[in-house]
């Protein structure tokens, strides 16, 4: 099986299936001397772990992260950081109905089709839980670039809607990473009621980045875009991507779009401009529905846990990026 890594300059491997003793995460291309704080690694894995949000999936793991090489007296060394979490609190039972069922829009059945095995438990490596590894290369992505602030936040799922792009980046929008926190009262409730019915929802994602560098990214292949959609699209349970003006471009003439502040979200020709980045992605609805739903432990809708996923596939994308346009100068 290929398609592990992702990345060039700063690269990332993750490994390990959803209820095997651990999952993990190689990360190379990290510059020497940066200095290291677990905490700040473990506040980050805790924004994602499950049994941590009132209406998402009852698995409760502490996520602890152990380091295992690259990192010494709290600096990186420039050798590859492996870094990995086990797993405490595997259930592998609550899944055996799905060892001859396939969930609809997930990888139950093309893994059968494609490698003619599967470890149904959990999903293996297709289940989210793949997505910590993510977070903790994020983590240490974020350290190549700590001036550049990446904030995303739920701009619609269900009946909450939020129209106008985040002003204040260091706002904190805990638990639900939706604006107007005064409605997380209602969410939570909203997301209890469809995990009792056995349903689930899907929505919307902005994602803001301010500061980031001028001249990131290649005008042919390697546009700065199309990297972010890879590494965004590569979350599971994504399936659209649009940055700027995005699908109201469909609707335009030339010399509105040209009127439009911003427009381009940021890129320009694949290239970052200085500007304010604005991209949004869309999350389909949780696979596991019905009484599934009931007996297992899902989340019935993936994108509270998700926000940290989104933030940490930005920076790794903005680091490589970076370390590709000054390779000879760091």
């Amino acid at each position: 099986m290929r398609g592990n890594s992702f990345g060039k300059m700063f690269s990332l491997t993750s490994f390990g299936e959803s209820h095997g003793p651990a999952m993990g995460v190689v990360i190379d291309g990290v510059p020497a001397g940066l200095s290291v704080s677990l905490e700040d690694l473990q506040r980050e894995l805790d924004r994602r772990a499950p049994g941590k949000i009132a209406g998402t999936t009852s698995r409760n793991e502490d996520d602890k992260a152990v380091i295992l090489s690259g990192v010494f007296e709290g600096k990186t060394l420039g050798t590859p950081i492996a870094v990995i979490v086990h797993n405490t609190n595997q259930k592998s039972a609550d899944y055996d109905k799905l060892k001859e069922e396939h969930r609809p829009g997930h990888a139950d059945k093309t893994t059968m089709m494609k490698y003619g095995i599967r470890d149904h438990r959990g999903g293996g490596r297709s289940s989210g839980r793949e997505t910590l590894s993510r977070v903790v290369a994020g983590y240490f992505a974020g350290l190549v670039l700590p001036q550049v602030k990446v904030k995303a936040y739920v701009s619609l799922l269900g009946p909450f809607e939020h129209k106008e792009i985040l002003k204040d980046l260091s706002a904190d929008l805990s638990p639900y990473s939706f604006p107007d926190t005064k409605r997380n009262d209602e969410i939570k409730k909203y997301l209890e009621d469809l995990k009792a019915q056995g349903e689930s929802v899907g929505g919307r994602v902005r994602i803001v980045v301010e500061d980031s560098p001028v001249g990131l990214g290649e005008p042919a292949f390697d546009k700065l875009k199309a990297d972010f959609a890879k590494a965004l699209l590569s979350i599971g349970a994504v399936v659209s991507f649009s940055y700027g003006l995005g699908e109201e471009m469909a609707q335009m003439k030339g010399s509105a779009v040209s009127n439009t502040a911003n427009a381009f979200g940021g890129m320009e020709g694949g290239i970052s401009n200085g500007e304010k980045m604005v991209m949004t992605i869309t999350f389909k609805p949780t696979s596991t529905v019905g009484d599934k739903a009931k007996e297992g432990r899902h989340d019935p809708c993936i994108i509270p846990r998700a926000i940290p996923v989104v933030e940490a596939m930005v920076k790794v994308v903005l680091a490589d990026h970076f370390l590709r346009q000054n390779a000879y100068q760091i």
